[in-house]
């Protein structure tokens, strides 16, 4: 059977959200794998990486089973759901590329100044203290405080930073073309019928 067929369109379907769903319980299995080995103490942070993962497992999940039964009404919400996450997606994967030195340490000063716990993992993992100087009223977890050498953590985080942004914003790209795939193949698989099944039970 040519791949503009019924079963193709739905083999490709159930395909794509399988995807989805190893990709979700990735993102929850990093969050719990963070927390477990002490990579992460902030909650904020892993609230959100299980929240996404969560997300995207149900959408996943309405996806797999409207393409596995046909069902109409399932079908839309996934591909309407699919569409708006695309473009958010899309957007804030082009932003991320798009960030230059200047726009990068200005977000990274932010984030830092609004992160306490964020910021303690940082210091701790970089063995750096502080965002552009070193405040002697601050607490500092890095173990450098102990030699007493320890340098600013802008530098440091700013080279990765750059890396970072080009990765997230690659993979987010990618994801957003498969996500459009997704709607696409819905459309179509929604406007098919199946050969096998009786004609009249097509809605």
């Amino acid at each position: 059977m040519v791949c503009g067929g019924f079963t193709c369109s739905k083999n490709c379907l159930c395909a794509l959200n399988l995807l989805y769903t190893l990709v979700s319980l990735l993102l929850i299995g990093i969050a719990a794998w963070g927390i477990g080995f002490g990579l992460i103490s902030s909650f904020r942070v892993v609230g959100v990486a299980v929240a996404v993962g969560i997300f995207l497992f149900l959408i996943a999940l309405v996806g797999l089973v409207g393409a596995v039964k046909h069902h109409q009404v399932l079908l839309f919400f996934y591909m309407i759901i699919l569409l708006l996450v695309f473009i958010v997606q899309f957007s804030v994967s082009c932003a991320c590329l798009a960030l230059n030195k200047d726009q990068q340490s200005r977000l990274l000063e932010v984030g830092w100044n609004n992160t306490e716990s964020a910021r303690e993992d940082i210091e701790r993992n970089l063995d750096c203290c502080g965002f552009r100087n070193i405040s002697s009223s601050e607490t500092c977890s890095a173990a450098c405080v102990k030699k007493n050498d320890c340098a600013p953590c802008e530098s440091i985080i700013e080279e990765y930073s750059g890396m970072v942004l080009r990765f997230v914003g690659g993979i987010g790209l990618f994801f957003s073309f498969t996500e459009i795939l997704g709607v696409w193949l819905t459309y179509r698989y929604r406007n098919q019928k199946d050969s096998r099944a009786n004609p009249s039970a097509f809605l």
